[in-house]
């Protein structure tokens, strides 16, 4: 249609031609292809010079106007992926680290990127990004195998804390095996939520069994709970860095790390023909943890 469109504007193939930088021969041919699909002759050809049939006539009024909304169409839809960032851009976000750690730089994710909307989903579980619709999720912990493109962003640590007054109250343990005697504060989402995990000088990681006044699947109210004084809480570094940092909480055991195979990790669905929207995200993302983690600081207050 764009070769026949040209040839009828321009009154020639050769100019028709050098208008789509194409060799004449081949708009011609492809003239003639569009005629055969018609079954009806669209120009007519002599020596001199190419007009339009009434049949061309009619055909050139109808499809001129579509063709530049074609054009118009394809350019706009180029932008998506080759010109500036723009469009919804659905996120999939933890609760808590979602709300805590990245809202504030989602924040500034909009102010240098105007042209995108964030359409922002606050879930702990781990959604379907396909099905449902998702551009991008930020997913901690071990990922499963999955036909997901994944970025580590960062590393996460666990850490066993409790409040001063907790443990001027209580004391505090010198091993991991005194823990058992304490009130412990348990998150049920926990793969074994009675048993805390700790890694010996020797390298050996010791189980202990755990029990404690507060059982809940909400990580955050157990943080209060901790900083109320009811207990010592296996938490994660980024769940209680303001808390770290403030001193209302410090570690224990310091010498007996937690082992945690898990990470902090961007996901999206497909390496191919990523749209812009999405690349902008994942660069500027991976800038902002490259520049440092918010909670990182609080490794000063390790006692």
């Amino acid at each position: 249609m764009t070769a026949f469109v040209a040839v009828a504007e321009e009154g020639s193939f050769n100019a028709a031609g050098r208008r789509l930088k194409r060799d004449s021969t081949v708009v011609s041919r492809r003239v003639q292809t569009l005629e055969e699909g018609l079954g009806a002759r669209l120009l007519e050809r002599s020596t001199r010079r190419v007009v339009l049939t009434e049949a061309g006539e009619v055909y050139l009024q109808r499809i001129r106007p579509l063709l530049q909304e074609i054009i118009a169409a394809g350019q706009e839809t180029e932008q998506f992926s080759h010109g500036e960032p723009r469009g919804r851009l659905r996120l999939a976000l933890p609760g808590s680290f979602g709300r805590i750690w990245l809202m504030p730089l989602l924040v500034e994710f909009l102010e240098t990127h105007p042209t995108i909307t964030l359409d922002v989903a606050f879930s702990n579980r781990f959604v379907d990004l396909i099905g449902e619709g998702f551009d991008l999720a930020i997913r901690l912990g071990v990922l499963p195998d999955s036909r997901l493109v994944s970025r580590k962003l960062a590393a996460r640590k666990r850490m066993l804390v409790a409040s001063p007054q907790y443990l001027a109250r209580r004391g505090r343990p010198a091993a991991p095996k005194d823990v058992t005697g304490h009130e412990c504060l348990i998150f049920s989402g926990k793969a074994n939520p009675a048993t805390w995990e700790f890694t010996m000088p020797s390298g050996e990681d010791l189980s202990v069994p755990v029990t404690g006044p507060l059982i809940s699947d909400d990580a955050e109210a157990l943080v209060l709970a901790a900083l109320a004084g009811h207990g010592l809480f296996y938490a994660t570094d980024w769940l209680v860095g303001r808390e770290l940092a403030s001193g209302r909480l410090v570690r224990v055991l310091v010498d007996y790390p937690v082992p945690d195979e898990g990470a902090i990790y961007v996901v999206h669905p497909s390496a191919r023909r990523v749209p812009n929207k999405t690349r902008a995200f994942l660069q500027w993302i991976s800038e902002r943890f490259a520049s440092g983690l918010p909670w990182q600081a609080t490794d000063r207050f390790d006692m």
